[in-house]
């Protein structure tokens, strides 16, 4: 099953016209998912998440040139426990990241995690992104609290997954409806999710994600921006869409 797995993985990734490469930045290794030509556009992924899980949106892009890299301490980049993976250290890898790949002006888009990283790195590089695409970003609260938070306030983190359980728990969570795959591919995609974990639990700790607002740098976002939210997420309240449209200038 590992064997044909890696082989729908690639498949999908030449259907994107991706290549998977790997950069140092300073100490970190940043492995990254590239290819098309034109317009550069930036993808970032969530918490717990991987370049992979744009491979499927990315065939739509085919008239850019797409770099999609696993950010730090997730996937196959680096994790170096001793850092921190705060918002902000995030922020300054990901700017170091574009510097050694020579991008002067790109397009930046990012969900969840992903989505609060592309806004604080839109409205401290304003210089450099084009226009952002924000999607259910973390940061951007709600009056109405989501089914996600209101479990985290019980104690219970549904984005640290430790058994197979859990994890359909959390497959449950995310998915309206949730897509057709064979158990035998479940069962690797949720080992490898539950094997990022611990480290997760670091990342988390130093990040914060439902605990700090994007308010202090929507205001400063000069790029245009497209915001995306999903009507019935469960995870993020779509209720995040008027903070968004309050704090910004130009959506």
């Amino acid at each position: 099953p590992e064997y044909v797995f890696k082989l729908a993985i690639d498949a999908q990734r030449r259907s994107a016209d991706l290549v998977k490469k790997e950069v140092l930045v300073d100490n970190h290794k940043m492995v990254y998912l590239e290819g098309g030509k034109g317009e550069t556009v930036v993808l970032l992924h969530g918490f717990g998440g991987n370049k992979d899980m744009w491979t499927g949106f990315a065939k739509y892009l085919e008239s850019y040139h797409l770099v999609i890299p696993d950010l730090p301490g997730f996937g196959e980049s680096s994790q170096v426990p001793a850092d921190n993976y705060g918002a902000e250290s995030q922020v300054k890898r990901i700017d170091r990241f574009v510097e050694v790949l020579k991008l002067d002006k790109f397009h930046m888009a990012g969900n969840s995690m992903g989505g609060s990283l592309a806004a604080i790195y839109g409205a401290k590089h304003p210089d450099k992104v084009l226009t952002l695409i924000l999607s259910a970003p973390a940061g951007a609260t709600s009056q109405k609290k989501s089914e996600a938070i209101l479990q985290l306030e019980k104690g219970n983190n549904p984005l640290l997954a430790r058994s197979i359980e859990d994890y359909d728990k959390l497959a449950a969570l995310i998915f309206v409806k949730r897509p057709a795959i064979p158990d035998s591919f479940k069962k690797i995609i949720a080992a490898d999710f539950i094997a990022h974990t611990d480290f997760n639990q670091k990342i988390w700790n130093d990040f914060q994600p439902f605990q700090f607002s994007l308010a202090p740098f929507l205001s400063q976002i000069q790029a245009p921006v497209l915001i995306l939210w999903g009507d019935q997420d469960r995870m993020l309240d779509a209720g995040g869409v008027g903070f968004l449209e309050k704090n910004l200038k130009n959506y």
